[in-house]
């Protein structure tokens, strides 16, 4: 039995915001007008406010042959939450816009908003507006987000300094190697579309690309220790490229060490797989958003209560260069060879 579809021309505009809006519940006091007027209304009580937008174009940023809309709708509203604990905030408001080509049925954007809506309420977050808009080719999204934070309490990325921790959340390179999955059984799937995907036992990987969490937790855990990290970013580009940006905009160096880089054990395995480096999937692969930062080191007894969170090198003089420490000791040069949206 064919599935029911509705065409979004039937809704209109307006007609279509509503629909797929109407059983949203606000969560935060802050949000004193949300969707139904010219703007929404956002009252941080004396709290600074931060403020992050993020771009996702189909066939850029995400595949539709692989990628749930549930999936997309929950992933593309923690991504930006993932900007705004970065800062040490916390999100409370996000805006969504979407473009649609006439491919989409009201059905199809109902499962796209059935995923942000469960990401909304995981993280206790307001959808407060939005646009929606024809579009040409592919599905377009565009995401900004709002968060709260104590005046002067925010965390940069450009205030590390020489002698301090660099730490990173959680694991790396597992999202890289989903995505590698996704990407292999794709061909395989164009070449004979007899055969079904074979993604046993590979759930860990796919579900880091798929359905990525922000580490909420890790801000919360800084919070009750008393932690403040002197810089941080969140890993979406690879860690490499992350860790360049924050000794750049510091104006210092690192030692990164290669066996103190969290690899899951089903990442390792996958990566053996695939005939790839576990090392180079964690340095580069991107789309972790776990988050690193650097620490004081009086801080250090602190940071060992929770397993989570893994020293993996030290902040150095600019002028000793952003460096990798091999296994064996040897010394090699840290290179930014993630993700790049214009490297098509």
């Amino acid at each position: 039995m064919a599935a029911e579809r509705t065409e979004i021309s039937s809704l209109g505009e307006f007609g279509l915001i509503e629909y797929l809006t109407k059983n949203f519940e606000i969560q935060n006091a802050s949000t004193v007008e949300s969707i139904g007027d010219d703007c929404a209304v956002i009252d941080h009580f004396g709290k600074q406010t931060v403020v992050t937008s993020d771009l996702l174009l189909e066939g850029v940023h995400f595949d539709l042959m692989y990628t749930p809309l549930k999936h997309l709708g929950y992933k593309c509203i923690v991504v930006n939450l993932s900007d705004v604990y970065a800062m040490g905030a916390t999100p409370t408001q996000v805006t969504l816009n979407i473009g649609i080509t006439n491919r989409f049925s009201v059905e199809a954007l109902t499962e796209f908003y059935e995923g942000v809506y469960a990401a909304c309420r995981k993280y206790q977050v307001d959808l407060v507006g939005g646009d929606t808009s024809a579009s040409h080719k592919g599905f377009v999204i565009s995401v900004t987000a709002l968060g709260e934070i104590a005046p002067a309490t925010f965390v940069k990325r450009n205030t590390a300094q020489k002698g301090d921790l660099i730490c990173v959340s959680g694991d790396l390179g597992a999202a890289f190697l989903g995505l590698t999955l996704l990407e292999r059984e794709k061909r395989i799937y164009l070449e004979n579309p007899q055969l079904q995907p074979d993604l046993e036992g590979e759930d860990y990987i796919v579900g880091r690309i798929l359905k990525p969490e922000a580490r909420r937790d890790i801000v919360a855990f800084f919070e009750k220790e008393n932690i403040t990290p002197t810089a941080m970013m969140d890993v979406s580009d690879g860690l490499s490229s992350e860790i360049m940006h924050i000794c750049k905009d510091s104006n210092v160096g690192c030692r990164i060490y290669e066996d103190k880089l969290p690899v899951d054990e089903r990442s390792r395995q996958a990566a053996m797989k695939f005939a790839l480096d576990p090392t180079v999937c964690a340095l580069d692969g991107g789309e972790d958003y776990e988050l690193i930062f650097t620490l004081k080191q009086e801080d250090y007894e602190k940071i060992t209560l929770n397993e989570e969170i893994s020293v993996i090198g030290y902040v150095t003089e600019a002028e000793e260069g952003c460096k990798l420490i091999s296994r064996g000791g040897n010394l090699h040069d840290l290179k930014p060879q993630g993700w790049n949206a214009f490297d098509k």
